[in-house]
């Protein structure tokens, strides 16, 4: 029976889960999840997740949520299919852990202010970005993005030569934010550039956004 994930296809967590199933090639059944509907707030939803927040992920009798635990069982529970997320070496991993955490703490949030501002808002509420939020999380997400300069001038990806869940993790933000004027601010960086366009381009992040596309 295929992995069943429930979800948002315009949720930047939701995208995130689906890159990893994409990447492990594994065959899944989307359910979509209706946020302006609150659906995401009710039953039966509330059961997968009780803080009804998208995606939740059912394997078997396993449920999950959150979108990085979800990606962390993926890449572990599917070792030996598709691109290798994760690793068996303690030391190789520790590094990736490294970066996971990073993205999680430093730029997931201060991207997804950015992401609120430049993208919600105008979109979906029919709003203007706050000039001053925008302009306080750009010079920030900057700051963020001069120690990944410096990591990326070591290592082609973030977690060593090899791409993991810690350059996987940023897709979905990064990507909507690079639909706008905050991807000055990862061109002005050029190994950050490089790596953004490398990682964007990976043929799993192309199935992710064509599944987003047909939605």
């Amino acid at each position: 029976m295929a992995p069943k994930l429930h979800g948002s296809l315009f949720s930047t967590a939701t995208l995130r889960a689906i890159a990893a199933l994409q990447e492990k090639g594994i065959e899944f059944e989307f359910v979509a999840i209706d946020l302006r509907a609150g659906e995401h707030k009710k039953e039966p939803f509330l059961s997968f997740n009780p803080f009804g927040q998208v995606p939740a992920f059912e394997d078997g009798d396993l449920k999950l949520f959150e979108s990085r635990a979800i990606t962390a069982y993926v890449a572990n529970e599917y070792q030996g299919k598709g691109t290798e997320l994760a690793y068996h070496d303690a030391k190789k991993m520790a590094t990736v852990g490294v970066w996971v955490e990073v993205e999680a703490h430093h730029f997931d949030p201060i991207a997804s202010k950015l992401f609120f501002e430049k993208v919600v808002k105008p979109m979906f509420m029919g709003l203007e970005p706050e000039s001053v939020v925008v302009e306080e999380n750009q010079k920030k997400l900057g700051e963020v993005l001069d120690v990944y300069e410096t990591r990326l001038s070591k290592s082609k990806y973030l977690g060593g030569d090899e791409f993991s869940l810690a350059d996987l993790h940023h897709l979905p933000t990064m990507q909507y934010l690079m639909g706008t004027s905050t991807k000055e601010v990862f061109e002005a960086r050029p190994l950050v550039s490089s790596w953004a366009k490398d990682i964007m381009a990976r043929p799993a992040w192309i199935k992710t956004l064509a599944m987003q596309k047909q939605a």
